[in-house]
């Protein structure tokens, strides 16, 4: 629950406390002063005239002046009260607030930034799990590291086309890449008003609006699957492959 919901539950129950508090006492002291203008008339100020006069209008009226006035500046003075230790009860409440949204705050930062941290990770192993896969069925990686001056053009050539193989056939079973378009590189091609900006990029003499007339320099390629394989359950997002070690 927040601490201002919290602060307006604490000006109803107050006010509410103050209000029975006013009645309680007005009830005692009108009690009281009802005994005592009896007591006053007969026994104490018996021998003043003009005294007992003003008792007796003031017994008389009793419920007509005495109860509504009493009663009233009774209740009005628990107000006033109440109204001043609200003043410094409602700062005690906005520090609270302020210290609660302090820790929450804190709170978000540091989930925001775990969040941040764990989205970082999964876009670094999205992205190495190509490589992964690559590694894993073509050796891609192993054909980079090596030296190949040690070796001649023949051993080379033999050692690509069995990678190059191994690695068309991880893309084709994955990926699937289609050309953009069909027209083959050198051909014409009209590109006309509305064309997807994202598949096709215009390059050269581009002024004016569409349609646009120009030669394909690059077919381009987009997935034709969608089939992306399982990525591999390792903590260390930098981890492309792991080592092997045979037992023996």
């Amino acid at each position: 629950m927040q601490v201002s919901v919290l602060y307006q539950k604490y000006l109803r129950t107050s006010f509410k406390i103050a209000t029975a508090t006013g009645f309680i006492i007005s009830i005692f002291v009108l009690t009281g002063c009802y005994l005592g203008i009896d007591w006053l008339r007969f026994t104490f100020l018996k021998d003043v005239p003009w005294a007992v006069e003003n008792l007796k209008i003031a017994a008389d009226h009793f419920y007509v002046w005495v109860v509504p006035g009493l009663a009233g500046a009774i209740l009005l003075f628990c107000w006033i009260i109440w109204a001043v230790l609200r003043l410094p009860v409602k700062k005690m409440f906005i520090l609270v607030q302020a210290e609660v949204d302090a820790l929450s705050k804190k709170g978000h930062t540091r989930k925001g930034f775990i969040d941040h941290k764990i989205e970082h990770d999964r876009k670094q192993r999205i992205f190495l799990h190509v490589l992964s896969v690559l590694q894993r069925d073509g050796r891609l990686l192993d054909f980079f590291d090596e030296d190949l001056e040690a070796y001649d053009d023949e051993q080379i050539g033999a050692a690509v086309r069995s990678i190059h193989e191994d690695c068309r056939k991880v893309i084709k079973k994955y990926i699937d890449p289609k050309p953009v378009i069909k027209e083959e590189e050198g051909e014409k091609l009209i590109i006309d008003r509305g064309f997807d900006m994202n598949s096709i990029n215009l390059t050269g003499n581009v002024s004016g609006e569409p349609p646009f007339e120009g030669l394909v320099r690059h077919r381009g390629w987009k997935a034709g699957k969608n089939e992306i394989p399982k990525l591999a359950d390792i903590q260390d997002a930098s981890i492309i492959t792991p080592a092997q070690v045979e037992i023996q």
